[in-house]
């Protein structure tokens, strides 16, 4: 069964549509929809392995398709048919940017297109009871594979944008530490330099004064 569906642009992670009574029954709801956050933060940063996936989590799984920068995520029982939560997913997707391909990219504030939910409320109804005829023709059509869909665990994911982010930040922080040694480096050599020569110029500089003092008494 379908429990839950969001629309987010894939660019910055804005959020863009959902299911308004979705996850309202759902136990640890805040949970899930923390982690589909994050699965949003993670494609935005480009952390994103294929344009369709299924995650895992808990007694659920989530299933997404990229297309057009926008991202189609449904949260569905592990039961639930695969090949039937992807048809769901590209029948919003054909419909959305139908609707609202337009006026994607410009959209400035989260849940700017929150009115699709009426289509995403009739659709789902559709997709809800597996046994219906329509659903069943749906399995059965060879044509709409997804054996090769990946499917992975929820911190799996999660962990390698976290991961991926230390490893950015660490060599931000080594390159920002190399470049201060480096400015040591040269202060140091500077002074180095200066205690070498100062001396010489000292001598030097009382040399020349003594002798044009000569030539001035003389």
């Amino acid at each position: 069964m379908v429990k839950m569906t969001l629309i987010a642009r894939v660019t910055d992670g804005l959020p863009l549509a959902e299911g308004l009574d979705d996850g309202r029954d759902l136990p640890d709801s805040d949970m899930y929809k923390q982690q589909v956050k994050a699965l949003f933060k993670n494609l935005s940063r480009g952390h994103n392995e294929a344009s369709r996936m299924s995650v895992e989590t808990g007694p659920y799984i989530f299933h997404y398709i990229i297309e057009g920068r926008v991202c189609y995520l449904t949260m569905c029982d592990r039961s639930y048919p695969k090949k039937l939560a992807f048809q769901y997913l590209e029948d919003l997707k054909n419909e959305f940017e139908r609707v609202n391909g337009p006026n994607i990219e410009t959209a400035a504030r989260p849940y700017a297109f929150i009115k699709f939910d009426t289509f995403i409320q009739k659709t789902k109804k559709l997709y809800q009871d597996t046994r219906t005829q329509r659903n069943i023709a749906k399995l059965n059509d060879e044509l709409y594979e997804v054996h090769q869909i990946m499917t992975r665990n929820v911190q799996e994911v999660l962990g390698v944008g976290e991961k991926l982010d230390q490893v950015s930040e660490m060599s931000s922080r080594l390159t920002s530490e190399s470049r201060i040694y480096a400015d040591k480096a040269k202060d140091l050599n500077r002074q180095a330099l200066i205690r070498k020569w100062a001396p010489v110029a000292i001598v030097f500089g009382v040399v020349f004064l003594l002798f044009w003092v000569k030539n001035k008494l003389w």
